[in-house]
């Protein structure tokens, strides 16, 4: 009588911790689950507005003028700033496209200095791991436009 009274004890007590532990995972998955929409929300309300391939069409037509590559900048200044972490010691492969920008602003026809340091003090600033690469891509855009 005493061992029955156990055993069902036993299986109650296992009972209880499954769906303690169903629980426990099924809000950790739906938590999960809403931050990840959260997001991809963030995500497509900040490539809605400005993508990093529009920045870079601007530069690359000779035609663009001060304002068109100013409202470009401000884009760029605005929500594209943060370049991916580097892997380990090299740069991510993200960062080709910001070395471009960097490159085509600094030999733009269009540009001029205050625009240029802008986009070099706030690149550098908010990723400091990118200072020489940056700097290299500004000294090869610099000296291509043979001043």
């Amino acid at each position: 009588m005493d061992i029955l009274f156990i055993l069902k004890a036993l299986a109650g007590l296992v009972v209880i911790l499954a769906l303690l532990i169903g629980v426990f995972f099924y809000s950790k998955k739906s938590s999960q689950t809403k931050k990840k929409n959260r997001d991809t929300h963030q995500i497509k309300k900040r490539t809605d507005v400005c993508r990093l391939e529009d920045v870079l069409a601007v530069l690359k037509d000779k035609k663009s003028t001060f304002e068109e590559l100013q409202k470009s900048v401000e884009c760029l200044v605005k929500y594209h700033a943060t370049i991916p972490h580097k892997l380990g010691i090299r740069a991510h492969p993200d960062f080709d496209i910001y070395e471009e920008i960097v490159l085509r602003l600094s030999k733009h026809p269009s540009t001029n200095k205050d625009l240029i340091l802008r986009v070099d003090r706030v690149l550098q600033k908010e990723n400091p791991s990118y200072k020489v690469e940056l700097n290299n891509a500004l000294t090869k855009g610099l000296n291509a436009r043979g001043m």
